[in-house]
């Protein structure tokens, strides 16, 4: 038995609780380099307990319709960015916290040149690249002790259909 999970168009004001949307949007903050170059500065809240922010390169599979949700994790200890390096959407699956477990699940769609930051402690899915496989620069905490808590869901979720 599973649920449906409808998706959205991934937006920053629905998502706001859950993190940041990355994107270069609207008229740049700042014109830099004599003119040739726009800034959109600081487009993200990056939060960590203790250690330092890394950068890793994630290498992700595919993922197709039917999407099966079973299992959201959470870094307790620093928020987590994806920020693609190809065009490719992916689906971010986040959720609410209640009594340290996932609640209130929901489901996005980014759209090709949009990134999203976690905020640290967020219930999320794993890293799905929708239809084409995506390489992603992740900006994440480096440091000492286990940052990863996951839930596998009594009853999955299931994603049948994305906006076009």
């Amino acid at each position: 038995m599973s649920q449906i999970l409808t998706v959205s168009p991934l937006n920053s004001t629905d998502f706001a609780p859950y993190g940041d949307v990355i994107e270069a949007s609207g008229a740049p903050d700042k014109i830099i380099n004599a003119g040739m170059c726009g800034r959109y500065h600081d487009r993200a809240s990056l939060d960590f307990s203790d250690g330092r922010a890394g950068i890793s390169l994630f290498d992700a599979k595919a993922r197709h319709l039917p999407y099966v949700v079973d299992m959201l994790e959470r870094h307790p200890d620093g928020s987590q960015a994806f920020i693609p390096m190809t065009q490719t959407r992916f689906l971010v699956i986040v959720a609410q916290d209640k009594d340290g477990a996932p609640s209130d699940i929901q489901a996005f769609l980014t759209q090709p040149g949009q990134a999203v930051n976690l905020h640290r402690g967020v219930w999320h899915g794993v890293l799905a690249p929708f239809e084409a496989p995506g390489l992603y620069a992740v900006i994440d905490r480096i440091g000492a002790g286990a940052n990863l808590e996951e839930h596998w869901l009594a009853t999955p979720y299931v994603i049948e259909t994305v906006p076009a």
